[in-house]
C-alpha cells in the first residue's frame, strides 16, 4: 500500500506496539469506531497505544474505510474489526467482542486524560456508567465557554454525548440491549437508556476532543444546529431525517 510505504518512510507510523503488556482479562477495553480517518490516525493510534501498555484492550472497529486506515492500524498490530456503516452498530459490533468489564467509548478525535483507565474503575465501583467532562480543541475563547455549558448540562440532566466518552459495566450494557440502531442522538438515547438505571458518574477530569465542526461552522451557527436538532429529536423527528439536517 503506497500511503503505508510512506509513512514507514517518514517516520510518521509508531510500529510494533508491545503486546506482551496485555493481560488476559483486561479490567477495561476501548472501543474505538473509525471512517477514513487516515490524516489523524498517527495521533489516535501513539494515543491508544499507552492504554495497552496500561493492560487496556483497544478495539478499532472500521465501518468501511476507503482511504487504508483499517489496513494501517492492523499493519502496526492494532485489533480492527469490520462492521456495517455507523457509529452505534460499530460501537455494538466492539462491545460484542470486548473481554473487559467496562466498556470505554472513545471517539477517533477525542483523547482520554493520563489516569482515565483508574478513574473509570472507581466510578464504576460507585455507578453503573459515566463520562468526562469535555474540553474543546482550539484557539477560539468561545470554544472553552461551550464546554463549560455542555459539561454543566450534562451534569444537571444526567445526559451524557459522545465527545464526553461514554464508559458502562459491561453488564449493564448487556441490560440495555447496547446503542440503539440510530445513524445519530445514539449518545442521547443510550443515555436515557441507563439515566433509568441510574444516574452517571460525572467525572471532572476533561478529555480533549476535537472543535473542528465548531470551528469550520462557526460557533453560534453549530450551537442553534445542535439545540435545533436535540428539540427535534425531543419531540419525536426521526433520527434519520434529523441526520441528514446533521450532515
Amino acid at each position: 500500500m503506497p500511503i503505508l510505504s510512506f509513512w514507514i518512510m517518514t517516520g510518521a507510523l509508531i510500529k510494533n506496539p508491545d503486546k506482551r503488556v496485555h493481560r488476559l482479562s483486561p479490567a477495561i477495553s476501548i472501543i474505538v469506531p473509525i471512517l477514513n480517518e487516515i490524516e489523524l490516525l498517527p495521533e489516535l493510534l501513539a494515543h491508544l497505544q499507552q492504554w495497552q501498555r496500561n493492560g487496556c484492550e483497544v478495539m478499532l472497529v472500521d465501518g468501511g474505510s476507503s482511504d487504508g486506515t483499517a489496513e494501517v492500524a492492523e499493519a502496526i498490530g492494532f485489533t480492527v474489526l469490520r462492521a456495517s456503516r455507523g457509529r452505534a452498530r460499530q460501537m455494538n459490533a466492539g462491545a460484542a467482542k470486548a473481554k473487559g468489564e467496562a466498556l470505554v467509548f472513545l471517539h477517533a478525535d477525542t483523547r482520554l486524560p493520563a489516569d482515565a483507565d483508574q478513574r473509570i474503575i472507581e466510578a464504576l465501583k460507585k455507578r453503573h456508567w459515566g463520562r468526562f467532562d469535555v474540553q474543546l480543541s482550539g484557539d477560539k475563547w468561545m470554544l472553552g465557554v461551550v464546554a463549560f455549558f455542555m459539561n454543566c448540562r450534562s451534569r444537571i440532566t444526567g445526559i451524557a454525548t459522545g465527545d464526553q466518552v461514554i464508559f458502562v459495566d459491561k453488564a449493564m450494557f448487556a441490560a440495555i440491549d447496547g446503542f440503539p440502531d440510530l445513524p445519530l442522538m445514539e449518545d442521547i438515547e443510550i443515555s436515557r437508556r441507563l439515566k433509568r438505571r441510574g444516574r452517571p458518574q460525572c467525572l471532572t477530569a476533561r478529555v480533549i476532543t476535537s472543535g473542528r465542526r465548531w470551528l469550520q461552522g462557526g460557533v453560534w451557527p453549530t450551537i442553534r444546529l445542535m439545540w435545533r436538532l436535540r428539540w427535534a429529536y425531543w419531540r419525536g423527528e426521526p433520527a434519520e431525517r434529523l441526520s441528514r439536517l446533521y450532515r
